[in-house]
């Protein structure tokens, strides 16, 4: 993996995008499950899956050991960071191929 993208994955933990959060007025449960969630660290598993290659949200997951629920709310996330992108081709079972951008968005 080319230093830019162990760079990335690095970088991930400390994008405010993929810090947990809960709002003020959520109950303390929320707060609690917030702390807990492993944001930064699916952001970067999902970035290695795609170093691969290009995928669907199912063969990312495979690829990561994630659920494919857990690769469906980081895509959007990554996406945003300008870090993943759609290849415009669908995948089996009709969803959208993924692919790393090789490009980064400005902080």
């Amino acid at each position: 993996m080319s230093d830019y993208y162990l760079d990335t994955i690095t970088r991930c933990a400390d994008m405010p995008l993929f810090k947990a959060a809960a709002r003020k007025s959520d109950p303390q449960t929320s707060h609690a499950a917030a702390k807990r969630a492993p944001v930064a660290g699916h952001c970067a598993k999902v970035l290695e899956a795609l170093a691969a290659g290009p995928a669907g949200q199912t063969e990312i997951a495979k690829r990561a050991g994630l659920t494919v629920a857990a690769v469906s709310k980081r895509l959007p996330d990554l996406r945003r960071q300008g870090l993943v992108e759609r290849t415009g081709r669908e995948v089996a079972g009709g969803e959208s191929e993924y692919r790393i951008t090789g490009k980064r968005s400005e902080e």
